[in-house]
């Protein structure tokens, strides 16, 4: 059996081995580190400040103050590596990458960004805080309780020992007491400092590592990504209807063709009704892989744009279609693909399921999307998940960040509605 290791110190006081294991300590060296690291920078934003001060008539006082608010960039740096002592999870760099090079840029992006300023105000509760604070829970938590521990040896070497300063001892039954005492200290003072140490890192992540920047990171490079998989797919989806249409259809035509002119020379016979059954063959194969590559990717949708190719899919339905379609031209290849397959799906419905007598496909661009509506006069009672197709024309539009809905009473209309945010291609 595989045993994860917790991910933070808070999960890990709650599992019984946390006094013998090793985030006690880590907890311990996370505040040590902390006191120290607050002392340096403490003396250096108050010697910024200070020089910034005197040199302010001398027009340099703004610069060193820029410079001061820019420090919190690599205090926050040292922070999310100082995380990982107690919180090992990640924590991601939220700064942006300059558009360009050089330090006039890296400035100018640095000081535009909310994460620098967040920054700055860390350093800032830093200095004048949170040290102290990180400092004072190390010594109470562990110095304390390890000087009481430690009083038979102080006793040993100088005859006797104050206690916390307050306690005076000096013979062996109280010293080994309050040694006693001193462990029963360490014990409450492992879990006091896991829980200064927990509370300390989750405002330092909030301050310069927030795991919500990172997903809403994640999330930004999510829909890029399906963006950019939407595009090669109809770019794979073009590549084979091509393939297929200069391919494979053209070598259908070809046998086709040869197949006729054997059976016009062909006197009557077995032979010529076995011809014939095979030119009928190659025939019906033609159209299947004819309709096979309209399905794939239509030659008209890429020639003439979404008008057309909804006019030619209405042409084709088997329920008279009217059309009422105004586009300000041709728009980008993957909303044209998904909207033309929505309809065609949508009246492939209306064919087989509705029982309606007539269908329209309206809609149009406007304000920054593209509106289809396809009703239909049937019997209504459309529901997605149960062999509609409605369930996939939702998730395809959703790619690209757009909307199916779907009214259908029983007893009708039909109407389905999409919108896909776009602007017309230039």
């Amino acid at each position: 059996m595989i045993r994860m290791h917790p991910p933070n110190v808070w999960r890990a006081m709650a599992r019984p081995g946390y006094l013998l294991s090793a985030w006690p300590w880590r907890s311990a060296g996370y505040l040590l580190t902390g006191a120290v690291t607050g002392v340096f920078v403490l003396v250096g934003i108050v010697t910024s400040v200070a020089a910034g001060g005197v040199l302010a008539l001398a027009l340099v006082g703004l610069p060193l103050l820029l410079g001061t608010a820019l420090a919190g960039i690599p205090v926050a740096a040292l922070e999310r590596l100082r995380l990982r002592l107690v919180d090992p999870g990640p924590a991601p760099d939220p700064h942006e990458r300059p558009g360009e090079p050089g330090l006039r840029a890296w400035l100018w992006t640095r000081l535009r960004e909310r994460a620098t300023w967040r920054e700055f105000g860390h350093a800032l509760l830093f200095a004048g805080l949170l040290w102290p604070v990180d400092a004072l829970a190390f010594t109470v938590f562990l110095l304390g309780p390890l000087t009481v521990v430690a009083t038979p040896l102080i006793v040993a070497i100088a005859g006797e020992a104050k206690v916390l300063k307050v306690w005076l001892v000096s013979g062996w039954p109280a010293a080994f007491g309050f040694a006693v005492l001193g462990l029963a200290l360490l014990v409450v003072g492992a879990y006091l400092l896991g829980v200064a140490a927990g509370a300390r890192a989750g405002l330092a992540r909030l301050l310069v590592a927030s795991r919500e920047a990172d997903l809403g990171a994640r999330v930004v490079e999510l829909a890029r990504s399906r963006v950019r998989l939407v595009d090669a797919f109809e770019a794979e989806r073009r590549r084979i209807e091509r393939d297929l249409h200069d391919g494979a259809q053209q070598r259908l035509v070809a046998l086709t063709v040869t197949l006729g002119l054997a059976r016009l020379d062909t006197p009557p016979g077995p032979l010529a009704d076995q011809l014939a059954k095979a030119h009928a063959e190659a025939g019906t194969a033609l159209a299947e892989l004819r309709e096979l590559i309209h399905g794939i990717h239509p030659k008209v949708l890429a020639d003439y744009g979404l008008e057309a190719a909804v006019a030619d899919a209405a042409d084709r339905s088997a329920v008279p279609v009217d059309v009422d379609l105004e586009l300000p031209g041709r728009l980008p290849q993957a909303v044209e693909a998904a909207a033309y397959f929505v309809v065609c799906e949508a009246l492939a419905n209306v064919g087989r399921h509705s029982g309606a007598s007539r269908a329209e496909v309206s809609g149009g661009h406007r304000d920054g999307r593209l509106v289809l509506r396809i009703r239909d006069d049937g019997c209504g009672g459309a529901r997605a998940g149960e062999g509609s197709g409605l369930t996939g024309l939702a998730d395809r539009v959703s790619v690209l960040d757009g909307r199916l809905s779907l009214s259908s009473p029983p007893g009708g209309p039909t109407l389905l509605r999409v919108e896909i945010p776009c602007e017309p291609a230039s």
